[in-house]
């Protein structure tokens, strides 16, 4: 699986948003240990289609991550499916997930395939509202999220996503602490080097995003955090 568990930093890139090929170059060239293709809004397979040929130019490993199965195209390396455990629809624990299986069950290639446990905590991102999710959580509530995943569902991945917010990290250690054979992502408002560092110190891997289209320095100097590891 492309040696994911030793990944430490991951560029999340939204096809529906623009980037130029010089940024992107700079972005594919960087370290970092792979790319993530993936969004809510207006993620058709035309615009993942045309990033991903755009990535498979650089040598590093192209993630999808799945939010509906109209985008989905071959060619990347896995796919990332998000179960997200504090939706209160079921739809985004395993409802996308019965209907992908009911059309495309018999070609999956099950060796490509991440589940990942989510869960998402900024209750104003756009992912959170899409998937009704439940963001009034404390110490305990992450606790048994990840003693779920890791204990009861055993999933490889659990991410714990604030998207457009940084996250409080005493409330990711607390997940951190609890997890023994399920890797930690953390994503969400990472905006300079010191950010990824803080959440490094405790997640297993940080997902970087929304910087990559506001700054794209201060976006590169967060794949530092490897060295220090």
């Amino acid at each position: 699986m492309n040696n994911m568990n030793k990944w430490r930093h991951i560029f999340k890139l939204d096809p529906a948003k623009s980037i130029s090929d010089e940024d992107l170059m700079e972005i594919c060239t960087s370290d970092t240990d792979a790319i993530m293709i993936g969004g809510t809004d207006h993620v058709t397979e035309e615009n993942v289609a045309r990033l991903m040929h755009k990535v498979k130019c650089y040598s590093l490993p192209i993630i999808l991550e799945i939010s509906n199965l109209e985008s989905v195209v071959p060619g990347f390396d896995l796919y990332f499916i998000p179960t997200v455990l504090n939706s209160r629809d079921v739809k985004y624990h395993n409802g996308l997930l019965l209907e992908a299986l009911k059309s495309y069950g018999a070609f999956i290639d099950f060796n490509e395939v991440v589940f990942e446990g989510y869960v998402i905590l900024n209750p104003d991102c756009k992912v959170a509202k899409l998937t009704q999710a439940n963001t009034e959580i404390d110490d305990e509530d992450i606790e048994a999220y990840a003693q779920m995943i890791n204990d009861m569902y055993q999933l490889p991945v659990m991410y714990i996503e604030y998207s457009g917010i940084y996250g409080d990290a005493n409330l990711v250690k607390a997940a951190a602490d609890m997890l023994t054979e399920t890797q930690l992502f953390y994503g969400g408002g990472i905006s300079n080097y010191e950010e990824a560092q803080r959440m490094a110190s405790i997640a297993d891997t940080i997902i970087v995003g929304n910087i990559i289209y506001e700054d794209i320095n201060k976006a590169l100097k967060t794949v530092k955090v490897k060295e220090t590891h």
